[in-house]
């Protein structure tokens, strides 16, 4: 990619970028983020934008895979409903299934209760030249374990280690986690999908009325949905005590579909474009051998045209 292109590139998609991103830097009132936002587009432009992202990221993770230098991890923390599933199916459309793993992560079973917080998620990380993508990740174990607290207790750690401090010693483990993986070549995104709960009834009211998605559906997300309030605080607290710059977080509104698909697409390509991904290049004792190979079989292939002009019967 020249570096005019790459200029066009990174033009033509910060707008959908730098607004949502919170990397730590001043404060942060989830409040001040609107739920409903969608840029200067519509829905036939979003989708146009959509399908550049999706050919480019297929460009992208082509590149990377053959690199196999980096790895990229990915995070999607939402409300029920937010709409990481469909996220994930639209953004990643395409994608050679070799290089890339969902983790999809639903309560702990009762081996990953017997591990530290993190283990489960560290055995699911992505491999160099691959993506990884989280739906649902750590930071469910200072949100959920954090709304209800009978989830820790699950966890069974030593009474003494349970103190006032334990939530901000959390956030401080994942940060540090964050920074350990950024320094060793893995690449994290972190997007919360910032639904508001009006746009949630609506979805839940769809699911109930769709047979194809009634699946989804289960009494405990209206349980939850009665603790909306503390859920939103929690989401507050968690993505400004671990939003740093080497892992920040997009805060991407989530109400519009196809606008929160052009915010995540945009800033993954982003973040791709940056790594300067190139295919590896044959050293000359390989270039040297290529050429050996490639007249061998220029060879086979005119003995085999030969032989074949050889055996064709005579006109008659």
């Amino acid at each position: 990619m020249s570096k005019k292109s790459s200029k066009s590139l990174a033009q033509e998609l910060d707008r959908y970028i730098t607004p949502f991103r919170y990397d730590g830097s001043g404060k942060f009132h989830l409040k001040d983020h609107k739920t409903n936002e969608k840029g200067d587009l519509d829905k036939e432009k979003a989708q146009e934008i959509l399908n550049a992202n999706m050919k480019r990221l297929i460009a992208f993770q082509e590149k990377l895979y053959a690199q196999d230098r980096w790895s990229v991890l990915i995070v999607f923390q939402a409300m029920d409903a937010g709409g990481k599933d469909s996220a994930i199916k639209a953004i990643f459309e395409g994608i050679n299934p070799q290089g890339c793993e969902v983790s999809a992560f639903k309560a702990p079973s009762s081996k990953e209760f017997d591990h530290d917080f993190l283990w489960r998620h560290v055995v699911a990380l992505p491999e160099r030249g691959h993506i990884g993508i989280f739906n649902r990740s750590h930071y469910e174990e200072c949100l959920v374990t954090r709304v209800h607290p009978e989830v820790l207790a699950k966890e069974k750690l030593p009474s003494m280690l349970v103190t006032k401090n334990i939530w901000k010693e959390r956030f401080e483990d994942i940060c540090a986690w964050e920074r350990y993986l950024a320094r060793n070549g893995t690449v994290v995104l972190k997007f919360f999908l910032n639904l508001s709960k009006d746009e949630q009834r609506e979805r839940f009211l769809d699911r109930l009325e769709d047979p194809s998605k009634q699946w989804k559906f289960s009494m405990d997300d209206i349980k939850e949905r009665a603790l909306w309030p503390r859920y939103q605080a929690v989401y507050q607290d968690i993505v400004r005590h671990t939003a740093t710059p080497h892992a920040p977080w997009y805060v991407v509104p989530a109400d519009h579909k196809w606008f929160a698909r052009v915010v995540i697409g945009s800033a993954i390509v982003a973040a791709l474009e940056k790594l300067d991904l190139r295919f590896p290049r044959a050293d000359k004792a390989s270039a040297g051998e290529f050429d050996e190979v490639r007249k061998a079989l220029e060879k086979e292939e005119k003995a085999g045209k030969k032989q074949k002009k050889r055996k064709q019967p005579h006109a008659q």
